[in-house]
């Protein structure tokens, strides 16, 4: 299955996995090159630059494939050391960066200059209007189905990829909600040149979480995310847990009077807890709507080469009839 994006990442199947607080791993990120997609490692996992060097050459021995960095530029209260990273990322030979958050454009002069190719996510429209202007070689187009940050729009995906597409002239993929072989035939046939996937590659063998982390993603519903932070306008959708019921209460007894610090107890330090200890009510952890499709943990391998097979025989048996 070659597309766009399999040409631009030089990879055998148009399979990207997006870069996940403490889960994108060197483990996870060289099963999934592996396994022929593009395998991402979260670049602020690692707490300091030379922690990223370290876990790129540790990829380098797991895969001889193509994998990419994650690094997701965070608002302005943080300030990781980003040049020290970018400088791991281009001494580390990593040809791929899958950027997040605020606009790369400060930095894209620097990734263009080492032979790195981008690809930014977008949650609207019109910031991948801005990622293709400012030189990003891709764009991961993230409907508000995500896990994670969906953006302020509320745009899913049946809507945000045909739009992309009618604007767009850089490769595109889709992201958010994303999971099945059926979602991979309809990314392609909405415009896009391939998917990114978060949520279903932590049900995975290879992903480096707490078992309790796989089966609650296994055992959960569509039903069962919810949106905190909308009055901070940093929307996240989570897993629902006794930590995000409280954090609910609270954001509706502040109302528009919300503010960080009334949460920041609920939040803060939770992902160590929750993927590496598996305490699953110790706070709000990302997840996908995607999980009330995820109904096993394969490994990285058989998940991919299912999904890619699968959309084929959807393409070429249930789409040629209608042809």
């Amino acid at each position: 299955m070659k597309t766009r994006i399999t040409e631009l990442f030089d990879i055998e199947h148009p399979v990207i996995q997006g870069g996940m607080h403490f889960v994108g791993f060197a483990e996870l990120a060289a099963a999934v090159s592996n396994a022929g997609g593009l395998g991402i490692i979260t670049g602020l996992t690692q707490k300091t630059p030379e922690d990223l060097a370290n876990e790129i050459a540790k990829c380098k021995t797991l895969t001889d494939k193509p994998f990419g960095v994650n690094l997701t530029f965070l608002p302005g209260f943080a300030s990781p050391d980003y040049p020290g990273y970018i400088k791991a990322i281009i001494d580390g030979g990593v040809k791929i960066v899958e950027t997040a958050g605020r606009s790369p454009e400060a930095y894209m002069e620097k990734f263009k200059g080492a032979g790195i190719k981008v690809i930014h996510k977008c949650t609207s429209v019109r910031h991948a209007l801005k990622a293709e202007r400012i030189g990003c070689d891709a764009v991961s187009v993230d409907g508000f189905e995500c896990g994670g940050h969906p953006g302020e729009d509320d745009i899913p995906n049946m809507i945000l990829l045909p739009r992309a597409a009618e604007v767009l002239s850089i490769p595109f993929v889709a992201s958010g909600g994303i999971g099945n072989a059926q979602q991979l035939a309809a990314a392609l046939a909405l415009g896009a040149d391939g998917i990114n996937m978060g949520t279903r590659f932590i049900a995975t063998v290879e992903a480096p979480v707490h078992q309790n982390v796989k089966d609650s993603i296994v055992a959960a519903s569509e039903l069962d995310t919810r949106l905190i932070m909308r009055g901070l306008r940093n929307t996240e959708r989570v897993m629902t847990n006794v930590a995000v019921d409280k954090i609910v209460e609270i954001e509706k007894e502040k109302g528009a009077d919300i503010a960080i610090d009334d949460i920041m107890a609920l939040v803060g330090g939770v992902y160590p807890k929750v993927m590496t200890e598996g305490a699953m009510d110790a706070g709000p952890w990302s997840c996908g709507m995607v999980a009330g499709l995820i109904h096993d943990i394969p490994t990285c391998e058989e998940l991919v080469t299912r999904i890619v097979s699968e959309a084929q025989e959807i393409i070429r048996s249930r789409l040629a009839q209608f042809a």
